[in-house]
């Protein structure tokens, strides 16, 4: 917990309006992960390829995909902390890494982010670890990343929806619009 607290002020130095796309993940099936040089997302089917749309939420109101968790994003200096080698980044199951702040003061519900050519929304529906995230990356990952303060900065990411269908490339800029 102490190496995890004592990357805080790294992660706090996060660029707020403009940050680089760092990895692009998309799960084919469950357990599955495919890291893309390129991908694309589309306003009904998410990350293209990926099986959100076919995976149910408890959090919806009919039990099928939620809308609102269509894209998961996660900040590229926490996972980075968390898994301490990139090629476990895609470990966490979000789709997009960025090196932006995700943090709630800084990406509330409803803002706009421009990714390649798409347009994504950020969605009120909250990020938080599952047992898979507490299995890959142990317990005090999951209380680092869901304290009081980790829910506040948005450490364990955000969730998003479509708005403008488009290609997405690792290294873009994800910028606020």
């Amino acid at each position: 917990m102490e190496e995890l607290e004592a990357g805080l002020d790294d992660i706090r130095r996060s660029p707020k309006d403009e940050g680089a796309l760092e990895l692009i993940v998309r799960r084919p099936s469950v357990g599955e992960r495919e890291s893309l040089a390129e991908g694309e997302l589309d306003v009904v089917q998410g990350l293209v390829g990926d099986t959100w749309k076919t995976r149910a939420s408890r959090r919806s109101k009919d039990g099928l995909a939620h809308p609102d968790m269509q894209i998961n994003i996660m900040n590229a200096r926490v996972i980075a902390l968390v898994a301490q080698e990139r090629e476990r980044w895609h470990l966490a199951g979000d789709q997009l890494f960025v090196d932006l702040d995700l943090s709630l003061e800084n990406l509330p519900p409803g803002t706009r982010l421009a990714v390649g050519s798409a347009v994504i929304e950020v969605t009120p529906e909250p990020h938080t670890g599952c047992e898979k995230f507490v299995s890959r990356f142990g317990v005090d990952a999951m209380k680092f990343v869901n304290s009081p303060l980790g829910r506040q900065l948005n450490l364990r990411g955000i969730n998003a929806k479509v708005v403008q269908p488009g290609v997405i490339r690792v290294r873009d800029v994800a910028k606020k619009i």
